[in-house]
């Protein structure tokens, strides 16, 4: 469950694509059936970084069945080096610091409370540079241009809020240079390293502060509802100006550029008519803009750079037929680690040398799945009951078809997040199981403009959900769905859209997943993080008040009316989750057991919101195939 704006975890109508839609089989031939070890498994070798130098390549692994670090010579035959040892956990991510070091990420248990740990780049120095318990950590900045130092933010002083701290990589010295007066979210440093911008909520209304320089005080600049969006994305080269994402007198955001002194909008870069702009590229050797992203049923990105197009052009010629992504690439800029990727694969990853244009694999992410046996991700469109346009995602099964199949409704968690074209191992495995698999973006979903986001205000188990029941109608309209074999699953606020499903529209579904969901409003409102607890005037609004809306969230919390639930149900839960409490769970089985409904339930004691751990998600994902093929029988 994630929270807007702060701890947000991120499609319009294109020429000629129709409201309705119905694919064809995409092959003749029965196609090859896969292990769920073959979807889930971590990849052998993932994550590729090079050093600022372009001498090192890093990449994880696994070992002791957790992802570590490894670094070798780029350019040489001798075998790789594992710089961290890492068992509890997978390590959640990873950067460099100068060419000697790397920082990289850890949690305990799930419980999302994350040290940054430095690490020499020969593994003999591990350091913890936040050993706090029960403590959040996070980098700021990297700083790139000092040697031995990084920007930290944690809650150390108070769970509520972030303070900013200059760290030693070396000696874990940490001096604060930036203390939250309680109701800062983000911090904003320029160019320099200098944090000299925040953004500020009370609850209900945002505001962007500002200084020139760190020895001032920040002062208000710029007061919103919350309703309405000034994101700063990074400061303008020259540290005068601010690059932002706004959807202030607009409804859909649009990047600008913003004097923060004034909070004058005085330029707007880029704006699309469907769907917010919120990203941008740029080069810090080259100091000057390289690309805007946006989304609309896919990753756009409009090149404005002239190198840039031309690093783009020879990728493309070298790599048809996949979308490509820049990943890492060395201070100069001479050399990329490039991904090449669609909606069937992962892909592969390759190194570039952009003054030769040599261009060398290495590694393939997951070279047990071929590509032609997956199934194709399609965009697809439906109007909601009251006429608002919902667009989706449908993925039919390879060599079927397309009339009356099993299918598995796949509502996504956030709320405030979105689908998104690609590869998605869960649609895959469920479509080599035989099943259709359908993804919507609900009203609430971002990227589609900021009335798109609010009509979903307090509609949580109404509107929202009158959304996805509306696709399955969709589904079976067109003749693609079979009406006694629908499921429903999802993972979070979709656990939540599960558990409303099978509750207010009993007969619609034939089985059920709820993997980490929302069960009562009351108790998931409090058992929130203590993070999360300067936003709750804005949550209360946006989803609901428990003392000023009490009859709204009871009638829709699905735990308070299992009476009305008799779709067979499958319940996953972290047992240290900080977002979704396990006591969520604990009650809907509860409940549903006494009455004699058939539940299963999965309960992992090292895992958070949502299993990471490689065992974890084969026992998850071997439990969920065999639950809906005793029920829905796709083959």
């Amino acid at each position: 469950m994630k929270v807007f704006p702060t701890y947000l975890m991120a499609m319009c109508c294109t020429a000629g694509l129709a409201v309705g839609f119905i694919g064809s089989a995409q092959a003749a031939e029965p196609v090859k059936t896969y292990t769920v070890r073959d979807f889930f498994q971590t990849p052998a070798q993932s994550a590729f970084k090079i050093s600022p130098n372009g001498k090192y390549l890093s990449y994880m692994q696994p070992w002791e069945g957790r992802r570590n670090i490894y670094i070798k010579q780029v350019g040489s035959s001798e075998p790789a080096v594992r710089i961290t040892a890492e068992t509890a956990r997978d390590i959640s991510g990873y950067s460099w610091k100068g060419d000697d070091h790397l920082l990289y990420g850890k949690d305990f248990g799930g419980d999302e409370n994350f040290h940054v740990v430095s690490v020499s780049r020969d593994g003999k120095d591990v350091k913890d540079l936040t050993p706090f318990p029960k403590v959040r950590s996070q980098i700021v900045n990297d700083l790139e241009e000092v040697d031995n130092e990084i920007l930290i933010s944690n809650n150390k002083r108070k769970a509520e809020v972030f303070d900013v701290y200059r760290v030693n990589i070396s000696t874990g010295n940490a001096v604060l240079v930036a203390e939250n007066p309680g109701n800062i979210q983000d911090w904003i440093t320029d160019h320099t390293g200098a944090v000299r911008a925040a953004t500020t909520s009370d609850g209900v209304n945002t505001s962007l502060l500002y200084r020139a320089t760190e020895k001032e005080p920040f002062k208000t600049v710029l007061t919103t509802s919350f309703k309405e969006s000034a994101d700063p994305l990074f400061f303008t080269f020259d540290n005068k100006k601010l690059y932002m994402s706004s959807n202030i007198g607009r409804d859909k955001k649009a990047i600008v550029i913003m004097d923060p002194a004034t909070a004058k909008e005085e330029q707007v870069i880029f704006e699309h008519p469907d769907v917010d702009v919120q990203d941008l590229g740029y080069s810090r050797l080259r100091k000057v803009i390289t690309e805007i992203d946006y989304i609309d049923w896919k990753f756009q990105r409009k090149i404005v750079d002239a190198k840039t197009e031309d690093l783009f052009k020879a990728l493309r010629a070298k790599l048809p037929g996949y979308e490509i992504s820049l990943q890492a690439h060395s201070r100069d800029e001479s050399t990329w680690v490039v991904a090449a990727h669609n909606d069937r694969t992962e892909g592969s990853r390759y190194l570039f040398d952009a003054k030769s244009g040599s261009l060398t694999k290495l590694a393939d992410i997951n070279p047990k799945l071929a590509e032609k046996d997956m199934a194709v991700m399609k965009p697809i469109q439906y109007r909601a009951r009251d006429g608002l346009l919902i667009n989706g995602y449908l993925t039919l099964p390879v060599g079927r078809d397309p009339k009356n199949l099993p299918v598995v409704i796949n509502p996504h968690g956030g709320p405030w997040a979105r689908d998104v074209w690609g590869y998605n191992p869960e649609v895959q495995m469920l479509a080599n199981r035989g099943y259709a698999v359908l993804k919507m973006n609900f009203r609430g979903s971002t990227g589609y403009g900021r009335k798109f986001w609010e009509v979903s205000f307090k509609q949580w188990g109404k509107t929202m959900q009158d959304d996805i029941t509306d696709g399955v109608d969709w589904l079976i309209k067109q003749g693609i769905a079979d009406p006694k074999r629908v499921a429903i699953y999802g993972g979070s606020y979709g656990g939540y859209a599960t558990l409303a499903g099978v509750t207010y529209t009993p007969d619609l579904y034939a089985a059920a997943v709820d993997y980490v969901g929302v069960s009562n409003m009351f108790t998931f409102m409090n058992t929130i993080p203590p993070y999360w607890k300067p936003l709750l005037d804005q949550f209360h609004e946006m989803v609901g008040d428990p003392e000023k809306d009490k009859e709204l969230l009871a009638a829709v919390s699905p735990a308070l009316h299992t009476d009305k639930i008799k779709t067979p149900l499958f319940v996953a839960q972290g047992a240290n989750d900080p977002r979704v409490n396990k006591a969520e769970s604990d009650q809907i089985v509860e409940s549903l057991r006494k009455r004699g409904v058939q539940v299963e339930y999965m309960v992992k004691d090292n895992e958070g919101h949502g299993f990471h751990n490689e065992e974890n998600r084969f026992a998850f994902y071997t439990a969920m195939q065999d639950f809906l093929g005793k029920i829905l029988k796709p083959q």
